[in-house]
């Protein structure tokens, strides 16, 4: 049995390079696989361990003064879910390149916990944001959330600017993964003048995992950064299928990798359109000469 950590504080860290440096090499003696990031305001990361390797790896970083009260969200799989361990060195824990400070620390929304959000979704004149990317939503999201038409996070600040600044009057409830994105993106909500913003305290995962609520009144499933690319969230209620065949638009919650290795584009592909087109988002990709099948038959 192995475990998936999944976990993020925003704290100053004076010196992030050796910490990235020797982290790294401890991770790796603990036979963990993932990809952490680490910053001047924190660490964010996701690695799959044994439970023996989990456990210490928990507790040595509660023993560490910045990450005495680290969160962990722990999800039970029969295999690492990645290949390799990462540790990266990057400037934000998210990529939003917003041209203010935004510490999450001072400025963010007010947490709401699982059964806070499930209450407060169902008030009249919210408005639920998601805080993720397009394809992540199209995955699976909260009933009646706003897709953001955005493909990185970078995206949010122009997007917010240009359409959703209406809604500013309004409250607005924002959700992702984790937690770690609606931290900023809360926090540069309440900067642009959004007066009632909420998040979702620990995002999807934590929100699924709480044993009263289940994840009622998610759609679909939620899209992880790792091998196995979607994981169920509600566990309540009837599943609804929100992903739609890129070539038939049969409702379908596959995604696949384009075969064409100068493509590789991500996109749903139920079973019978994978056999036809050979695992290609297109009859050029199909054609390709870098195309995985064609190669390696």
């Amino acid at each position: 049995m192995y475990r998936v950590l999944l976990y993020y504080k925003y704290v100053k860290l004076s010196n992030p390079e050796f910490f990235a440096e020797e982290h790294l090499e401890f991770c790796k003696s603990l036979g963990l696989k993932g990809r952490i990031l680490i910053s001047p305001e924190g660490i964010n990361g996701t690695c799959s361990g044994s439970i023996t390797g989990t456990d210490k790896y928990m507790e040595h970083m509660h023993r560490h003064s910045a990450f005495s009260d680290l969160w962990f969200k722990i999800d039970e799989v029969p295999k690492h879910v990645f290949k390799k361990m990462h540790v990266r060195l990057k400037q934000e824990l998210v990529t939003f390149r917003f041209k203010e400070d935004l510490d999450p620390n001072i400025i963010s929304g007010k947490h709401l916990s699982p059964s806070e959000w499930l209450e407060k979704m169902q008030e009249e004149d919210v408005i639920i944001l998601d805080g993720r990317t397009d394809y992540e939503f199209d995955l699976g999201h909260f009933k009646n959330a706003i897709r953001p038409p955005v493909r990185s996070f970078r995206e949010f600040p122009e997007w917010v600017e240009r359409d959703f600044s209406k809604f500013k009057n309004k409250k607005v409830l924002t959700y992702c993964t984790g937690g770690v994105r609606c931290e900023k993106l809360s926090g540069y909500l309440m900067r642009e003048g959004f007066g009632e913003v909420y998040q979702l305290d620990g995002g999807i995962i934590n929100y699924s995992q709480d044993p009263e609520i289940k994840g009622k009144l998610f759609d679909g499933k939620c899209y992880v950064f790792d091998e196995r690319i979607s994981v169920p969230i509600n566990f309540a209620d009837e599943y609804t299928v929100t992903g739609k065949c890129h070539h038939c638009s049969k409702p379908t919650d596959r995604y696949v990798n384009c075969a064409n290795l100068d493509c590789h584009l991500q996109h749903f592909e139920c079973e019978e359109c994978e056999e036809k087109w050979a695992r290609s988002c297109s009859k050029e990709c199909m054609k390709a000469v870098r195309h995985e099948i064609l190669t390696s038959a």
